[in-house]
């Protein structure tokens, strides 16, 4: 039997790297290639096919009808060839991980479920990171982050993990003083302390309260989580934070100030760049993240 010749494996890459970012353009940088070299790799594929496969306008590029065809014919084969190779690999190395994420969640959410993810995956290892700001260090010292935002990057592969509610948080002694009705004249008085990453949130709970933009309290600023829902505690202020946050600290000397529901401006996310979901590490933790429902 003759075998049958097949395209170079590059330009079945490049055509499938075009036809899920939709731009030659965003392609070519994700592939580090020029864009003629991009050009020349899809115009082997469509010689060697002999159809046309992309609609060209401009920047824009859309699979034509045969293009279609191919695209869910061969997609999901080099998704299994990469996931047999990575097998492979990873019977033999250690697969690791750079990972950003903040110290609330990775304390709270992250690290009592990586058990889990160790039994599944006992080559797999994490390298964490909880400084702020991780997405310019994505693709470079970090793979893929878990953060705290409102509009994460479009250019980037995004996760949304969940939705939450902001809460105003204080020492028991503290909210039984202010009652269970919003007094300007006393809420005047106080510090609250705001995470830097977060200022959204004191705005939304301002509006829900009444507070006219007259109201400008004395603040305090954090980057850290697990210090403001301390210094609530000590008595140190007002703190503006996720329910959920209060939820898992399982700390008695907190409660919440008033009855109210306020939708948070923010959510927490996973975020890499999509060249990135190719890394078998990055693709495992992904995966395992999406559906462990931390």
């Amino acid at each position: 039997m003759v075998a049958r010749r097949l395209p170079p494996l590059r330009s079945l890459e490049a055509f499938v790297r075009i036809a899920r970012l939709g731009s030659a353009k965003a392609a070519a940088e994700e592939l580090a290639l020029s864009p003629s070299a991009l050009s020349r790799r899809l115009s082997a594929l469509e010689d060697f096919t002999g159809k046309k496969l992309f609609n060209r306008k401009h920047q824009a590029m859309s699979l034509t009808d045969d293009g279609q065809s191919l695209f869910d014919a061969i997609a999901p084969v080099l998704e299994e060839l990469a996931e047999k190779i990575g097998q492979q690999m990873a019977d033999s190395k250690v697969m690791r991980l750079r990972l950003s994420v903040m110290p609330l969640f990775g304390g709270q959410r992250l690290v009592p479920r990586l058990p889990e993810l160790r039994q599944l995956y006992p080559s797999l290892h994490i390298d964490m990171d909880s400084s702020a700001h991780p997405v310019p260090k994505l693709g470079d010292t970090l793979d893929a982050a878990i953060m705290l935002a409102d509009e994460p990057d479009a250019r980037l592969h995004c996760v949304r993990l969940d939705h939450n509610r902001v809460h105003a948080i204080a020492s028991r002694e503290l909210v039984r003083e202010l009652g269970t009705t919003p007094n300007p004249a006393l809420l005047a008085k106080q510090s609250f302390l705001l995470h830097s990453e977060m200022m959204k949130s004191f705005d939304a709970w301002r509006a829900a309260t009444g507070l006219d933009a007259r109201f400008e309290p004395t603040v305090d600023h954090y980057d850290s989580g697990p210090l403001l829902l301390e210094a609530a505690a000590q008595g140190l202020g007002i703190a503006i934070m996720h329910g959920d946050h209060l939820a898992r600290s399982n700390d008695d000397r907190l409660a919440t100030l008033y009855d109210l529901e306020v939708e948070s401006p923010y959510s927490y996310w996973f975020v890499c760049k999509p060249r990135a979901l190719e890394s078998r590490p990055v693709r495992l933790f992904h995966d395992w993240l999406v559906n462990a429902g931390l």
